[in-house]
C-alpha cells in the first residue's frame, strides 16, 4: 500500500489550488463559471455553455484525519463516500453524512445537507471549523465562524465561490447500528413522538442517535430510531436483492453495519430506483451491483432529460404531460400534519421522507434563516405528476412553494424554483447576500444565487 505523507498531501493540495486558479484565468470574462466535475446532485436545468469549467480534479480527497482532535482536513470536492472511507477506519464519521454517496462536502456546505443525525447535530456547515474559499476575485480566502463570507456561504450554491478546503469536526462511530421501526397511524401522534424524542434523546428508555421516518400513505407513518452500538450480531444487507425502504414496513427491528447504515438510502436512491425497474427481482438479479447507486440513476435521468424518452412514451400513450416534483422542504414540526394533509390532497405523491432537524447551536445563518430552538421536519419527495400542457410552468411546484412558506417553512434550492425576485430576496436574505458577493466578487464573475436557482443560468 502506498503511504502518502502529511507533507506530501498538503503539497498536492497546493498544486491542485494552483491548477484551479489557472483554469479560472482561462475562462473568458462574461462566460459562466462552472465546475468541471463528472457528478452532480442538482435537479435544475442550466443554460448550455461552451466555456471551459474550473479544474477541480485535484481537490477530491481527504488531506488528513486527526483522530485525537476528532477533526479532518478535507478538500471541497471530496465526496462523502471517500470522506467516510478515510474517517471510519479511525472509528469516526462526520457529524452529518448526507444520504447519497457522491454529495461532496463543499456541496453540502454551500448547498445544505441533512440526514438522520440532524436532530442533534444540525446541518453540515455547523460542524465546519475553518474553510478556504476560492472567490470570484480569483483569490483563496481563509474564513472562520463570525466572518461575513463564512456565515453567508451556506445556501449560496457557488455564488460566493467554491470551498477548496474545510476543517470539520468528527464524532465517534462504533461498528453497528440497531434500528427500531415504529409505526404511527396518525400524523399528530408522530409529531408528538418526534418532539419527545428530540427533547429527551431517547425512546422507551433507549438512546436515539439517528432519527428519520417515512410517510407511506395517509395513516401509515414510520419513525426509524437508530442507536449506535459496539455489540456485533446478524446484520442485514440491502445492497443485494433486499430493498431497505420496504424493510421499514416489514420488520420492527434490524441491525446494520455503520457503513451500510450511512448508505442505506443510496442503493435504491431512496425508492426512486423503481422508475428504472430495479426493484423487480428479475431485473435486480441482472442489474450490475456497481450500478445500484444514486449517481448511476442520476445519469439515467440526465439521458431522459436530454432525449425526452418518457415524454415521448407519454404522448404515444395519450397521457398528460408530466411535471417534475423533486423537492426537499422544511416545515416546523407542529405544522407537519397540516402540510402532509395538504400534500396528499394537492399532490398525492408517496412515499415522503421525513427527517427532523434543529440548528446545532445558537447561531442563525442569514441565507437559510432557520430559527434557533425550533424543530423542523424535512419532507423529501421526488417524482413526477401528470398535469398537462401547463407542466413547463411548474404549477405543482409553485403551489408547494406557497404552502411551505404559509406554514413558516423553507425550501432547499437544489431543484427547480419559481419565485419572483422580490419574494426570493425576502426568503433568502438577498440584499445581504448581494453585499457579501460584491465584496468578494467585485467584477461580478460568478452567477448570482437567484440566477442559478430560478433563472437556471
Amino acid at each position: 500500500m502506498h503511504i502518502v505523507s502529511r507533507a506530501s498531501a498538503w503539497e498536492a493540495h497546493e498544486r491542485a489550488v494552483q491548477r484551479l486558479r489557472a483554469s479560472y484565468t482561462a475562462i473568458p470574462s462574461g462566460s459562466p463559471v462552472r465546475l468541471a466535475k463528472k457528478t452532480s446532485n442538482l435537479f435544475r436545468p442550466r443554460a448550455a455553455t461552451t466555456a471551459p469549467g474550473l479544474d477541480v480534479s485535484g481537490l477530491t480527497g481527504v488531506i488528513e484525519v486527526d483522530a485525537a482532535a476528532r477533526t479532518a482536513e478535507v478538500q471541497g470536492m471530496c465526496t462523502y463516500e471517500d470522506l467516510v472511507d478515510a474517517t471510519l477506519p479511525h472509528g469516526l464519521i462526520p457529524l452529518v453524512v448526507p444520504q447519497l454517496r457522491t454529495i461532496t462536502l463543499g456541496g453540502a456546505v454551500t448547498g445544505l445537507g441533512i440526514e438522520s443525525t440532524s436532530f442533534r447535530n444540525g446541518l453540515p456547515h455547523e460542524s465546519v471549523l475553518e474553510m478556504d474559499v476560492f472567490t470570484g476575485a480569483g483569490e483563496v480566502v481563509t474564513t472562520r465562524p463570525g466572518d461575513d463570507l463564512f456565515d453567508t456561504f451556506p445556501n449560496s450554491y457557488g455564488s460566493l465561490g467554491y470551498a477548496t478546503r474545510l476543517r470539520i469536526e468528527l464524532e465517534p462511530a462504533p461498528s453497528y447500528v440497531a434500528l427500531r421501526h415504529v409505526r404511527y397511524d396518525d400524523a399528530g401522534l408522530l409529531t408528538k413522538a418526534l418532539a419527545e424524542i428530540i427533547e429527551t434523546g431517547e425512546h422507551d428508555g433507549v438512546r436515539v442517535d439517528g432519527l428519520d421516518g417515512v410517510a407511506f400513505a395517509p395513516g401509515e407513518y414510520y419513525l426509524t430510531l437508530a442507536t449506535w452500538q459496539h455489540e456485533p450480531g446478524e446484520t442485514s444487507d440491502y445492497t443485494g436483492q433486499e430493498i431497505y425502504y420496504r424493510s421499514i414496513q416489514a420488520r420492527e427491528t434490524d441491525l446494520l453495519t455503520m457503513y451500510d447504515y450511512l448508505w442505506r438510502w443510496d442503493t435504491d436512491w431512496f425508492w426512486c430506483s423503481g422508475a428504472f425497474g430495479v426493484q423487480d427481482p428479475r431485473v435486480r438479479r441482472v442489474w450490475p451491483k456497481r450500478w445500484r447507486r444514486s449517481d448511476a440513476y442520476h445519469r439515467l435521468i440526465g439521458l431522459d432529460n436530454r432525449f425526452g424518452i418518457v415524454d415521448r412514451l407519454d404522448r404515444r400513450a395519450g397521457r398528460p404531460q408530466r411535471e417534475r416534483v423533486i423537492q426537499d422542504v422544511e416545515v416546523p414540526v407542529d405544522r407537519l400534519p397540516e402540510f402532509l394533509d395538504w400534500f396528499d390532497e394537492a399532490v398525492g405523491m408517496r412515499p415522503v421522507w421525513l427527517c427532523p432537524l434543529r440548528l446545532r447551536g445558537d447561531k442563525e445563518w442569514p441565507t437559510y434563516p432557520l430559527e434557533v430552538g425550533t424543530t423542523y421536519v424535512n419532507a423529501g419527495f421526488w417524482g413526477t405528476v401528470h398535469v398537462g400542457p401547463d407542466a413547463p410552468e411548474g404549477p405543482t411546484n409553485r403551489a408547494i412553494e406557497a404552502r411551505v412558506h404559509e406554514l413558516g417553512g423553507h425550501k432547499s434550492l437544489y431543484s427547480e424554483a419559481f419565485y419572483d425576485s422580490e419574494t426570493f430576496d425576502r426568503l433568502y436574505d438577498g440584499p445581504h447576500l448581494a453585499a457579501v458577493k460584491q465584496r468578494y466578487d467585485p467584477d461580478d464573475r460568478l452567477t448570482s444565487l437567484y440566477d442559478k436557482a430560478v433563472k437556471k443560468r
